[in-house]
């Protein structure tokens, strides 16, 4: 009986892995996601979907939800109480004084638009997204436009409530 291969992951595969361990931290049900910001083959720092130090989590107390209404006159809803993983990874570099310009940063699903514009001064210049965000267009446009590289593993567009 011939003995199972192992096969290494690649490089994305083993990043976004640990990034959807990450995402076991995170407090708000609705995402769930964890982010890793890598260069060179090293994690520099990670994130995930939760409410600012000291404040009350999702999981505990509840959504904080707002609509917005976008330009075609298409409503999305978005909870508001947390700060999505992204941006907390981008804010622990910050916080440690750890350079992520070069970097790459996986991730659940398309950036939204703040955390884009976020990834893009940060000096990030490629993400790599487990899936599609139903509301992830302006942020595709905005990473074409700046020369940014933004790989799937799954053209799939993320599911979840209210969305």
């Amino acid at each position: 009986m011939p003995l199972e291969q192992h096969v290494r992951p690649t490089w994305d595969e083993y990043f976004m892995k640990i990034a959807e361990t990450v995402a076991e931290r995170a407090t708000c049900d609705r995402g769930r996601s964890g982010s890793v910001i890598a260069r060179d083959k090293q994690i520099l720092v990670t994130g995930y979907v939760g409410a600012p130090k000291g404040l009350s989590h999702c999981d505990d107390v509840g959504h904080q939800m707002k609509s917005t209404t976008h330009e075609d006159g298409h409503v999305t809803q978005h909870c508001v109480r947390t700060t999505h993983a992204e941006q907390n990874a981008i804010v622990q570099a910050a916080k440690l004084g750890i350079a992520i310009d070069g970097g790459t940063l996986y991730c659940k699903m398309t950036p939204c638009a703040v955390c884009a514009k976020m990834i893009i001064n940060a000096g990030i210049i490629r993400v790599v997204c487990e899936k599609r965000y139903h509301a992830g267009s302006e942020s595709e446009e905005m990473f074409r436009h700046v020369g940014l590289a933004l790989d799937y593993f799954d053209d799939e567009v993320e599911t979840y409530d209210k969305q």
